[in-house]
């Protein structure tokens, strides 16, 4: 978000600065070290590779931002460890498929992975990237909507079965609509949307059976999933439309 303000001409105090590089040399510090990722598993940290992807947002954005004010050497020092950051992620975050895992040294998947592309660690049109959204999409679901991870298959410090997670849902439907699969994402709005309720809001979870809604409502993470989903299945429908 720094950037993207950035980009349309905001303009940062000394005190907003400071946090950005504190926030930038802090991913650059401990981005090796193992934590309890997205989801706060009550477990022994591990390399989760979304917070070593969310690391490397960092780095990468101090880079360009620090590049933007002049500050070749500061952005030297970030685009270094970004790059460190990158190559150690595509070594061991993925299966042998190509897709992304959950952390190091496991096969699970984590909808987590679906906002590789979003954040732009690989281009949509990677294999990667690709082949990860698909076995989320195949793998990772329940009547077509999205768990945040098999409990089955995860140690989560937790037990019993928890409904999908309606963000993650939304986050298919933007990187369906990302890698060119139009008609998927389409299709998997058009559902969430009819899961709504009379306010048309939604919850945290939707149980995939009952369409009941389940966990914390309204959930605000949810809504902004859904507007960037439908946001970004527009840009992609017009950009599909050829050009007279």
């Amino acid at each position: 978000m720094a950037l993207r303000y950035r980009a349309i001409g905001g303009r940062f105090d000394a005190d907003e600065r400071a946090a950005l590089c504190t926030l930038a040399d802090e991913a650059a510090a401990v981005w090796r070290l193992p934590d309890n990722g997205i989801w706060e598993m009550r477990t022994p940290p591990r390399h989760f590779v979304y917070s070593k992807v969310l690391c490397w947002v960092a780095a990468d954005r101090g880079a360009k931002l620090a590049l933007l004010r002049g500050d070749a050497e500061q952005a030297a020092g970030w685009r270094k460890a970004a790059d460190e950051m990158h190559a150690d992620i595509c070594a061991n975050g993925t299966d042998d498929r190509g897709v992304f895992c959950q952390h190091y040294g496991t096969t699970a998947l984590d909808a987590s992975a679906l906002l590789i592309p979003l954040l732009g660690f690989l281009p949509p049109d990677h294999p990667r990237v690709r082949s990860t959204v698909l076995a989320i999409a195949d793998e990772l679901t329940e009547d077509g909507l999205v768990l945040r991870y098999k409990v089955d298959s995860t140690d989560t410090g937790f037990e019993g079965k928890e409904g999908t997670f309606t963000i993650c849902s939304f986050w298919l439907v933007t990187a369906l609509a990302m890698i060119g699969e139009q008609e998927r994402a389409r299709a998997l709005c058009k559902k969430l949307l009819a899961f709504a309720g009379p306010l048309h809001l939604y919850a945290e979870e939707i149980d995939a059976a009952t369409g009941e809604h389940l966990g914390n409502f309204p959930q605000a993470f949810t809504h902004l999933a859904l507007i960037d989903a439908v946001g970004r299945l527009i840009e992609a429908e017009r950009a599909a439309v050829p050009q007279l």
